[in-house]
C-alpha cells in the first residue's frame, strides 16, 4: 500500500475478501459477508501476543511467485486454531470483550457462517447438498446438535473472523492516513455452496433437493465461444423485492464498512441477466430474463445517500437498456483499454479518444491477459496483423516497453479513473495472468515478491501521474477519522 501513496495513486483496487471456495476463486465464496482467513497476517498474530515466533519457524517452503492455496490452506489453519486457543487461555479481558463483542454485533451471519463451515469441515468439505438431510435443510434438532458438537469449531472459525476484521481495520485505516481510496468487489451471485444459500434457500431459484434449477453465465462472447457457465444459483428477484432488497443492503453495507467504493461485478445483470437450465453443460441455450432494475438502485439510493459510491463493471453484450440504466443513477462504467482496438477507427469498439469522463479505464482486468501478454499474442498471431499495425499507429510506437505506452494513454485520457494491474506495471508478461474466463482450475495464483516493486517504477509512476493532472492530494485529517470510525463499525 505504502508503493501507492509513494506514486502518487489515490486508488486500491482489490478483488473480494471472502473466503474463496471452489477454484480457489473470490467469485466463488463460502459466504458473502466473511473475510478470507487466508488474509490474515500470522507476523501480526505474533506481534500481538496469539502466536509465538516458534509456532512461524515450521513455515512450509512455499513457491515464491504463486500461490499454492492447498498448502497454505492447511497451515494457516493450524495457526489460527492454536492463536484461537492462544486467545480463549491467556488472552486479556479487553481481548475476550471485544471479541464477544464482535460476535454479538455480527450474529446476523456469523452464525450461521461459523456453522457451516464446522460442519464443512467434519464433512470432508462436501457441497451442502450432500449432507445428511437434517444437517442440509436445517432441521432445529440437528442444528441445535450440531452447535454443541462443534462448539470449539466455530469458536475458533468466529475468532479468525474477528482477526481479519481486526487486520483489515487497521489497514483501511492507514490507507486513509495515505490519502488512498480502497475500491471493493461486490460479485452480483454467490456461490451456491455457501451459508448464504445454505441459510436462505427461500431466496434462490433451487429444487427440492436444494440443487439450483437454473444458474448463471453469460452467451458466448470475447473469452469463450460456448459462453461461461458460472454455476451461481440465480435470485428470486420477486422475493427480495418483496423484503426491501433488505438481503442487498445488507450485504452492500457490509462492504462498505471495508472499503470506500465498490465495483459492481457483472452490472447488465442487474437490467437483464442471462440464465442456463441448470442441467446443460454449456451456457449457449440461455436466455435474457429481466433483472431487479431500477427498483434496486432507487433501494440503495435510499439508504446510502444519492451519490452511489458503485463502479458499475458494464463490459460484454452491453445494451442501450444496461447504458440508462447505468446513466440514469449516475454510476461510472468501464472500458478495457485491450478491447479497444480493431484493424481500424471504424472497427474499434471504444478507443481512449472516445472515452467519456464518468469512466474507469483499465489497461485490463483480472480476465484479461497482462498488457505485455496480450500484445505478444497480437505480434504471434498473423491474422492479427492488421490490429497491430492500427494499434501501433494509434499509440505512437514501435512496441517497446508497451505497458507504460498503455498506462500513459489511458493517464492522458478523460477517464475520470484509470487503473492498471500490478502486473502491468512491472511488465510481466502472460506468465502473470490472474484468471482464464471458462478455466475451473489453476487460476488466481499470481502473486509479486517486495522486491519486485522498485523505487524506480514508483517514481516513473508518479512522474506520469503528475504530468497528466493525477496527482495525489494530501492527506486529509478528516478521511482517517473517517475510516477510524469505519473500521470501529467492523468490529
Amino acid at each position: 500500500m505504502d508503493f501507492l501513496a509513494e506514486a502518487g495513486q489515490q486508488i486500491w483496487q482489490v478483488l473480494p475478501l471472502g473466503p474463496t471456495g471452489y477454484g480457489d476463486s473470490p467469485y466463488q465464496s463460502f459466504s458473502s459477508l466473511a473475510g478470507n482467513p487466508l488474509l490474515i497476517s500470522p507476523e501480526q498474530l505474533m506481534r500481538d501476543g496469539f502466536l509465538g515466533k516458534a509456532d512461524l519457524d515450521d513455515k512450509p517452503d512455499f513457491p515464491a511467485n504463486k500461490a499454492d492455496f492447498g498448502a497454505v490452506i492447511a497451515w494457516k489453519h493450524q495457526l489460527l486454531r492454536k492463536a484461537y486457543e492462544n486467545a480463549i487461555h491467556g488472552g486479556s479481558d479487553e481481548e475476550h470483550g471485544a471479541l464477544a463483542t464482535f460476535c454479538h454485533d455480527n450474529a446476523h451471519w456469523l452464525d450461521d457462517c461459523a456453522l457451516f463451515m464446522a460442519i464443512k469441515e467434519t464433512h470432508n468439505y462436501a457441497v451442502w447438498t450432500e449432507w445428511e438431510p437434517d444437517l442440509a435443510f436445517r432441521s432445529q434438532d440437528a442444528m441445535e446438535g450440531a452447535r454443541r458438537e462443534h462448539a470449539n469449531a466455530i469458536g475458533a472459525i468466529k475468532f479468525a473472523q474477528y482477526i481479519f476484521f481486526k487486520q483489515w481495520s487497521a489497514l483501511r485505516a492507514h490507507c486513509a492516513e495515505q490519502g488512498v481510496t480502497l475500491l471493493g468487489d461486490i460479485p452480483i451471485y454467490v456461490a451456491h455452496d455457501s451459508s448464504d444459500v445454505w441459510a436462505n434457500r427461500h431466496m434462490f431459484q433451487l429444487d427440492q433437493h436444494g440443487n439450483p434449477t437454473v444458474v448463471a453465465g453469460v452467451p458466448p462472447d470475447y473469452f469463450c465461444d460456448t459462453g461461461q457457465l458460472w454455476g451461481n444459483p440465480i435470485y428470486r428477484w420477486d422475493y427480495l423485492a418483496d423484503t426491501g432488497y433488505a438481503w442487498w443492503v445488507e450485504r452492500l453495507r457490509a462492504v462498505l464498512r471495508m472499503v470506500d467504493l465498490v465495483r459492481l461485478d457483472h452490472f447488465r445483470g442487474f437490467e437483464a441477466y442471462w440464465e442456463v437450465p441448470a442441467s446443460d453443460e454449456t451456457a449457449v441455450n440461455g436466455r435474457w430474463v429481466p433483472g431487479p432494475r431500477e427498483w434496486i438502485f432507487d433501494t440503495f439510493k435510499y439508504y446510502f445517500g444519492e451519490e452511489l459510491p458503485l463502479l458499475a463493471e458494464d463490459l460484454g453484450f452491453i445494451t442501450p437498456e444496461v447504458h440508462a440504466l447505468r446513466e440514469r443513477f449516475g454510476l461510472s462504467g468501464m472500458a478495457v483499454l485491450q478491447f479497444g482496438f480493431g484493424e481500424n477507427a471504424h472497427d474499434s469498439a471504444f478507443p481512449p479518444h472516445t472515452y467519456q469522463q464518468n469512466l474507469a479505464a483499465y489497461t485490463g482486468t483480472h480476465d484479461n491477459d497482462t498488457t505485455l501478454g496480450w500484445w505478444k499474442s497480437l505480434q504471434d498471431d498473423p491474422e492479427s496483423a492488421g490490429m497491430r499495425a492500427y494499434i501501433q499507429a494509434y499509440l505512437d510506437t514501435n512496441g517497446q516497453e508497451f505497458n507504460w505506452i498503455c498506462i500513459r494513454a489511458l493517464m492522458a485520457s478523460v477517464a475520470k479513473i484509470v487503473v492498471f494491474p500490478l502486473q502491468d506495471i512491472l511488465g510481466i508478461g502472460s506468465e502473470g495472468r490472474m484468471n482464464y474466463p471458462g478455466h475451473a482450475n489453476g487460476n488466481w495464483t499470481w502473486r509479486f515478491l517486495d522486491g519486485d516493486i522498485k523505487p524506480e517504477i514508483a517514481a516513473r509512476l508518479h512522474m506520469l501521474t503528475e504530468l497528466f493532472g493525477r496527482t495525489l492530494p494530501p492527506p486529509i485529517e478528516e478521511s482517517a477519522k473517517e475510516a477510524e470510525n469505519n473500521a470501529a463499525e467492523c468490529l
